[in-house]
């Protein structure tokens, strides 16, 4: 049998707690948190910053623009990463940095600028939703989002919500990159009476395809079904299906669909929006 000497005891324990003290070292160092994950919510999943506080989007930032600013921006504080790490679960080329017209940066999600709300105190909290119509919580999987701004037609002329000429903002449906959706008058209840079969006026009015996801949670998503248009699936909103405008080059915030051929054939949508006649 081996016997240890007094020194040799001693030298084996000594190393024995050396590697116990490493072991719990390399326990205790946890990687960071990364800048943007996805924290559960009694909304949901949403897009999440420092401390896991949920981060928002704006509607009149439908266009791409950052427009909360004064006293708004100490309302809520932008969201700013130059090269934000984030969790597996989100993708990189979803987020760009955008200028503020201050000079100042912003982190954009999908186009949409990030903020924080200052009533949030911890993670989980979601007290911006609907702040003024205008706030919402910022989801990776919206189907529709709401923008809000002053209404210009093809025409150059500016509108109101109600198709008359003039100044003040407007709420509307967007997809989930800001692009403006429309109405048609004279389709019906889940019936598009405008596109054709060959899909030769397509490029004028071109369909919202689904699939149906996520819609904020001011609106009721009862309101929203789909509908099948010679093989493909139009979302459709109240019974309206609903369209993007050709002239609106794909430019998120233009609504220049709402004069043509004359105001109220193409209205936008919202939740004041009727019922589509059967």
């Amino acid at each position: 049998m081996i016997r240890l000497t007094f020194s040799a005891r001693s030298l084996t324990l000594a190393a024995l707690l050396t590697v116990a003290a490493f072991a719990c070292k390399q326990d205790d160092s946890a990687p960071p948190a990364p800048d943007l994950a996805l924290g559960t919510t009694s909304l949901g999943r949403v897009l999440t910053g420092e401390g896991g506080r949920t981060l928002y989007f704006f509607a009149p930032d439908a266009n791409g623009s950052a427009n909360c600013a004064g006293t708004c921006k100490d309302n809520w504080p932008v969201f700013f990463k130059e090269t934000p790490t984030m969790s597996s679960d989100l993708t990189a080329a979803d987020f760009t940095t955008i200028t503020r017209t201050d000079g100042s940066k912003q982190t954009a999600y999908k186009g949409w600028p990030l903020y924080y709300f200052k009533n949030d105190g911890k993670a989980g909290d979601v007290n911006g939703e609907d702040v003024n119509s205008v706030w919402f919580v910022a989801k990776p999987n919206y189907t529709v989002l709401i923008g809000s701004g002053q209404l210009k037609g093809q025409d150059g002329k500016l509108y109101t919500s109600d198709y008359k000429e003039g100044t003040g903002n407007s709420l509307y449906l967007t997809d989930n990159v800001g692009r403006t959706l429309y109405g048609f008058v004279n389709d019906k209840k889940n019936k598009n009476n405008y596109t054709k079969a060959d899909l030769s006026n397509e490029a004028a009015w071109p369909i919202f395809e689904g699939p149906l996801n996520e819609i904020p949670s001011t609106l009721n998503k009862a309101d929203f079904a789909t509908i099948t248009v010679f093989g493909r699936t139009q979302v459709t909103y109240k019974g309206w299906p609903l369209y993007y405008f050709g002239g609106d080059q794909n430019l998120r915030g233009n609504t220049k669909g709402v004069s043509v051929p004359r105001p109220g054939v193409w209205p936008i949508v919202n939740e004041a929006t009727v019922e589509a006649p059967l």
